[in-house]
């Protein structure tokens, strides 16, 4: 077992980096952790997903506050201590010598952190650009695509207020045309998501946006029909996964699409402010870079990552998360985030006043989960929450959707997710009580 748990350490840690190795090495919880996850990986997903003794020790790799219950997590995701670490020393190291270091040294170990990047989302590391965030991924891509006007592009009303926000500039300035969509609350019927998009299709559509998880209430989309039928047309495809990417599905190719953006500081847990750009590589030269590179139409994925100085931290770091992400493993990774879901939803769900507003299936939803309160507002549900029980959330007024976000991580206990119960339930009797008068 003495030598299993060193090999382990040493995969969960990057194989061959001493920079990495060290600090999980020195960590107090480090063996602890190494022989929790060892087993994690011995069990199936759905096994590993309600083994609170193996989790504990997961929990415990994280520096979050014991005063606060976070629940937004997706909006982003703290770091475990060993991701925390690999920023401050990367930093340090910067600031020895900056021109040196960064641009001679950290910078050049972008391309074996491609490859890492690559593997988790199952493409090849040619296609692969690493940025800030899912929005600069995804701008290059709305505008760097050679649309022009009285081109259209589908989307729904649900899809992330930055990136409707690009294609309004678009149509404003150079005269696209916006195709709206919208998706029912809770939808769990593929085929009628698909005819959602299909039925929105003219002869001028040129592209289709989609959401993979829509972050106001959960929903999964699965792209794979959508960007079938998109390509058999001639159609170019663009999927949204910021908050798909390491939650509820991480492979690229198999979505079927063209280009993708997510964050990695959401469900990936790497340093704030890293992204990743996606772009399969028959279109790579012929879309434009957000931030112009020497040669903007060479089919090489690097031009887009022309972004001037920035720190090299934050992007180093994301190996050490990748390597945490890998040694859970995805597929108990997005057991374990569904189980936290279904945990608190399945104590509140049939109370009648009460509403889920997210698909309680595997196929449709993942940790993030929207809940309302028959006769209260979503503001008034998420002041509640933090003032009297101290439990961070998010209000959602989107849409026909009037609810709080809750979105628990690998570090949620489930007392905390208890206390949820309790407070949602007191608030639901409240609000029974009122309409009754």
């Amino acid at each position: 077992m003495t030598n299993l748990r060193r090999s382990f350490l040493k995969k969960l840690a990057g194989a061959g980096s001493a920079l990495s190795l060290s600090p999980l090495v020195t960590y107090l919880h480090a063996e602890e952790l190494s022989e929790s996850l060892l087993e994690l990986n011995r069990l199936s997903p759905e096994a590993a997903a309600s083994d609170e003794d193996l989790w504990r020790s997961v929990q415990q790799a994280y520096t979050v506050s014991p005063n606060i219950i976070n629940l937004n997590n997706g909006g982003v995701s703290p770091q475990p201590k060993i991701v925390q670490d690999a920023v401050d020393r990367y930093y340090h190291l910067s600031n020895e010598a900056p021109s040196y270091y960064m641009w001679r040294i950290l910078d050049q170990g972008r391309e074996s952190l491609r490859m890492k990047l690559a593997d988790v989302a199952g493409c090849s590391s040619e296609e692969v650009a690493i940025n800030r965030n899912a929005t600069e991924a995804l701008d290059t891509i709305i505008f760097g695509l050679d649309l022009k006007k009285g081109d259209e592009v589908v989307l729904s009303k649900y899809d992330y207020p930055n990136m409707i926000n690009a294609y309004k500039q678009r149509a404003k300035r150079d005269g696209i045309k916006l195709n709206w969509i919208t998706l029912d609350v809770g939808m769990e019927d593929e085929d009628e998501i698909v005819n959602r998009y299909l039925n929105a299709i003219t002869p001028n559509t040129k592209l289709i946006h989609i959401t993979q998880l829509v972050n106001w209430s959960g929903q999964v989309v699965l792209p794979q029909k959508i960007c079938t039928e998109a390509r058999k047309r001639g159609i170019k495809t663009v999927v949204d996964g910021a908050h798909a990417f390491a939650h509820v599905d991480s492979n690229v190719p198999e979505l079927g699409c063209d280009y993708y953006g997510t964050s990695l500081h959401k469900w990936l847990c790497a340093p704030f402010g890293t992204g990743m750009i996606y772009v399969k590589k028959e279109n790579i030269a012929d879309l434009w870079p957000l931030i112009p590179d020497h040669e903007p139409e060479r089919d090489d994925i690097r031009k887009f990552e022309s972004l001037g100085t920035r720190s090299f931290a934050p992007e180093q770091a994301i190996g050490q998360a990748i390597d945490f992400h890998n040694a859970i493993g995805a597929e108990r990774k997005r057991a374990r985030l569904h189980y936290l879901k279904r945990y608190w939803v399945d104590k509140v769900k049939d109370h009648p006043h009460i509403r889920i507003n997210t698909p309680l299936s595997a196929e449709f939803s993942g940790a993030l989960c929207n809940v309302g309160i028959e006769g209260m507002d979503a503001s008034d549900i998420n002041n509640r929450l933090f003032k009297e029980y101290k439990i961070h959330a998010t209000p959602v007024k989107w849409e026909a959707l009037n609810g709080v976000r809750i979105t628990p991580h690998v570090y949620t206990k489930l007392k905390d997710l208890d206390r949820l119960v309790t407070a949602l339930l007191a608030f639901a009797d409240e609000s029974s009580k009122q309409t009754m008068r």
